[in-house]
């Protein structure tokens, strides 16, 4: 998902050069399985007293699309898996919508919806149709109440927004996807450039209103070609769509108990820098992996870097057949860059939001040294949105599974562990502060008590499994990051198994556990 190289001097278009833009057809044609599309699109009927030069521009439009209107509307197969399409025509004039488009529109959403599609929409638009004025620029409202429905059914919807999506468009109906996907180089933006040339005086920044530039700060998924987006659509439905209640559970090794390490001595573990974090997980016990990207409000994590440089790693993806969206903290991202702040956890509720709307289970993955200990942490809100990650997990309707997977530390931890099941690698620990910090506030500055505070504070995996913060040990022989693939795989199935068996629990019974599990 690298994003090409731009040039500047070419409004952040590839250096290539400018790449062939697709047409609706064209790109219909590229995403979906051979001659399975099926349009749901009546003939426009214009009002009798439309304006002749109007009517003049309409005539045009469609002798130079080959298109009755800016948008097409249909159904299709990816991979054998029906799914719903609209995309816009920018060659009718410049893909806007106007009345007859909206009443497209909306017509194949509610269809959609009402046939338990997912939703494809494909963007290319400039906006409102300022031929038609005022009237056209509501309807960007009745679309996305359409949109909101759909969602709000538990349907997926992703976006592809092609060169350029501007305007109501952008505003509206192309930035409400569970997933979003950009075209390299495409302009995407509130305000056209033209528009802010024309109303400012001078031209708009450069390389703003790319797509390269929304993907770094956290506003879309990924930049991927048309060619390209058939595979992660099919990868994203497959994750979306696959079947999540009533699946029995599956197979995995029962739990082995194992000789006892002093805390200390599994700190030190965990700390290796060869042991598997949650990008090891996924390599190994994953499947139909997609990786999200930001929170998809503006507020990249780490300095507008992409998801891969994150400290949170938002994907949808399976065990064993079983859908979740997991959220993980990145031992190797906290290493190389520094430890999650608000921005991550932000991240970390765009996970929760997702898995609440799609019904999906969700899989909180801990793995950090601590939360970040800084002015912009502070600024940013750091305890307000670790409170706010307790809030949302202990109040998800989902089934939720969290894994202790190495270091635990202080409410970088905590903000990822309410779930209806905790599952710890047998060298996991969970703490209030690093050891050392502890040791340091209790020993008068002295950080060398950090091993007699492990073991006091009851930090170990067997600790946390005696006092039922902890339902489940998964081994390591000796050591997980001495048998990387298979203690991966080993989790993996574990995981599979506890989402299954939570699949069949009324959502009453596990709402009441999860709120009762930390009374001792």
């Amino acid at each position: 998902m690298t994003a090409p190289q731009t040039d500047p001097r070419q409004g952040g278009r590839p250096s290539s050069g400018r790449p062939k833009r697709l047409g609706a057809h064209q790109l219909i044609d590229v995403v979906l399985d051979d001659s399975s599309f099926v349009s749901w699109d009546s003939p426009i009927v214009r009002p009798v007293d439309i304006d002749p030069a109007y009517a003049a521009e309409l005539q045009a439009a469609q002798e130079k699309s080959g298109c009755d209107e800016s948008v097409l509307t249909g159904c299709g197969t990816i991979d054998g898996r029906r799914v719903a399409v609209l995309a816009n025509e920018f060659r009718f004039l410049g893909g806007s919508i106007g009345l007859a488009a909206a009443d497209r529109l909306e017509r194949a959403v509610r269809r959609a919806t009402a046939e338990g599609l997912p939703l494809l929409a494909a963007t290319a638009s400039g906006g409102t149709r300022m031929q038609e004025g005022t009237l056209a620029f509501v309807q960007m409202v009745r679309i996305t109440d359409a949109i909101g429905a759909h969602r709000a059914a538990g349907l997926p919807y992703l976006v592809y927004l092609r060169h350029p999506t501007t305007g109501g468009v952008f505003a509206s109906w192309g930035s409400l996807g569970h997933v979003a996907v950009g075209e390299p180089g495409a302009l995407i933006g509130f305000l056209g450039p033209k528009v802010y040339q024309a109303l400012y005086g001078e031209p708009f920044p450069e390389g703003v209103q790319t797509a390269e530039n929304l993907a770094a700060h956290g506003l879309i998924d990924a930049v991927l070609p048309p060619e390209q987006l058939a595979e992660i659509a099919s990868r994203a439905l497959s994750v979306l769509t696959a079947p999540r209640r009533g699946v029995p559970p599956k197979d995995a090794a029962a739990e082995v108990e194992q000789p006892e390490l002093d805390a200390w001595d599994s700190i030190q573990r965990t700390r290796r820098a060869d042991r598997p974090g949650v990008r090891e997980l996924l390599r190994y016990a994953a499947r139909d992996v997609v990786p999200l990207n930001g929170t998809g409000e503006g507020d990249a994590p780490r300095d507008a870097r992409p998801t891969e440089s994150s400290a949170m790693t938002l994907v949808l993806a399976r065990f064993s057949g079983l859908p979740c969206v997991l959220l993980g903290q990145d031992r190797a991202s906290q290493a190389n860059h520094g430890p999650l702040g608000p921005a991550e956890l932000r991240v970390a509720r765009r996970g929760m939001r997702l898995a609440a709307e799609l019904e999906l289970p969700l899989v909180s993955v801990i793995d950090t040294p601590g939360a970040a200990l800084s002015k912009d942490a502070e600024e940013g809100g750091l305890a307000g949105e670790i409170a706010r990650c307790l809030a949302d997990l202990m109040q998800l309707p989902t089934s939720t599974v969290c894994l202790l997977l190495g270091q635990g530390s202080g409410g970088g931890a905590l903000a990822l562990l309410p779930a209806d099941r905790v599952i710890a690698a047998r060298h996991a620990w969970l703490s209030p502060l690093p050891p050392e910090g502890a040791s340091a506030i209790v020993h008068h500055g002295d950080p060398s008590h950090a091993p007699e505070m492990a073991a006091a504070q009851l930090v170990r995996s067997v600790d946390l499994r005696r006092k039922g913060v902890v339902d489940r040990i998964v081994a390591e022989y000796e050591d997980a990051a001495d048998e990387v693939p298979a203690f991966c795989r080993r989790m993996g199935s574990v995981l599979a198994q506890e989402i299954a068996v939570l699949s069949s629990l009324p959502t009453s019974q596990r709402l009441a556990r999860r709120a009762g599990r930390y009374v001792f």
